[in-house]
C-alpha cells in the first residue's frame, strides 16, 4: 500500500503497522503514521533493561520476518547504548511456536535478560512456555507491549509482573485518555486497547491536515501542511510529527496488573525514530 501511495501521491496514514521502512527508505510527502514503528517500543525496553533493570547480557528471540528482526535490532540498539551486551540473537520461521530447543538454549547461556517478539497465538504460547520451563524464575523476560497487549486474559499468571514498553499504557493520567476510555466503553462495551488509539489518533491528523486547508481535502499541499505541523492531543499524551512523518511519542513501561498494562511511567520521553534511509528527514 505505502509503495502505491507513494507512485500515486494519494495522502496516506498508517493507523497501525510498525515496519521501519515505511517512514525509512520508502517515507514521502503524502506518507504519515499514527501508531509506532518497530524500532520505538523496542529501543525503549533496551534503555529500560540496561539502565533501570541493570542487566548486562541478554539474549533476544523473535520470529524470523521484518518485525521481529526490527524489534531485536532496536532492542540491541538501546540495550548497548547504555552498557548491556546482546549475546545471542535466537530467532525461529513464521508462524513456528515451537520453542523448546530454544528455551533450553537460553537455560544454557544464563543471560541475565531474554527480550522476545512475538505476538497474538504466539505471544501466548510463548509467555506460558517461557513460564512453564522455570526461567522466569531467574531470567526476567521483556517485550515490547505486543507482547501482553490483548493476550493477557489467555496468558495468565504466566504474564503476571511482566514489563513490557509501548507507546500507551492502561490508566495514564490524561484528562483525554480518561474522556477516551469512558466514551470507548459506552459505545463498544469493553475497554480500548492501543489498536482503538491509534486509529482515533489517524482520524485526528486527518482532522489536523483538514482544518488547515479549511476543509478542502483536494488542496492537498495544504493538508499536508497542516498534518506536518500537528500537534496531536492523544490519549497517548500530545505528540508531533517527525521529519518523516512518524509520531515523536513517549514510550511506557508498563507492568502486567490482572488483565491490565499498567504505566509504571515514561521510559523514554518524546522518543523520535531515526528514519534510516528518508530523504524526508534529511
Amino acid at each position: 500500500m505505502a509503495k502505491i501511495a507513494r507512485d500515486s501521491g494519494v495522502i496516506y496514514i498508517i493507523p497501525n503497522a510498525g515496519a521501519d521502512m515505511l517512514t525509512g527508505p520508502l517515507c514521502a510527502k503524502n506518507i504519515f503514521r499514527s501508531s509506532f514503528t518497530n524500532w520505538q517500543p523496542a529501543y525503549g525496553m533496551g534503555i529500560v533493561a540496561a539502565e533501570k533493570q541493570k542487566h548486562k547480557t541478554a539474549v533476544t528471540i523473535n520470529w524470523k520476518y521484518a518485525a521481529g528482526t526490527e524489534a531485536a535490532d532496536g532492542f540491541r540498539e538501546g540495550f548497548e547504548a547504555k552498557g548491556g551486551k546482546v549475546i545471542k540473537e535466537l530467532t525461529l520461521p513464521f508462524p513456528n511456536v515451537e520453542f523448546q530447543s530454544l528455551l533450553t538454549e537460553i537455560s544454557s547461556l544464563k543471560p541475565d535478560a531474554v527480550f522476545a517478539f512475538f505476538a497474538g497465538g504466539g505471544a501466548v504460547k510463548f509467555v506460558k512456555d517461557y513460564d512453564a520451563s522455570g526461567l522466569r524464575k531467574t531470567i526476567p523476560l521483556y517485550g515490547p507491549g505486543f507482547l501482553t497487549d490483548g493476550t493477557l486474559a489467555a496468558q495468565g499468571d504466566a504474564a503476571k509482573g511482566m514489563l513490557t514498553t509501548l507507546h500507551y499504557a492502561d490508566e495514564l493520567d490524561n484528562p483525554k485518555d480518561k474522556a477516551f476510555r469512558k466514551h470507548y466503553q459506552e459505545k463498544f462495551s469493553m475497554e480500548p486497547d492501543v489498536y482503538a488509539v491509534q486509529g482515533y489518533d489517524a482520524a485526528q491528523l486527518l482532522a489536523a491536515g483538514l482544518n488547515h486547508a479549511k476543509g478542502d481535502i483536494k488542496n492537498k499541499d495544504a493538508v499536508i501542511e497542516g498534518m506536518e505541523q500537528a500537534k496531536v492531543d492523544s490519549p497517548r499524551g500530545p505528540f508531533t510529527m517527525s521529519k518523516a512523518h512518524n509520531p515523536v511519542q513517549n514510550i511506557y513501561l508498563r507492568e502486567v496488573v490482572g488483565n491490565h498494562n499498567k504505566n509504571l511511567g515514561i521510559a523514554v520521553a518524546n522518543l523520535e525514530d531515526p528514519a534510516k534511509g528518508c530523504k524526508l528527514s534529511k
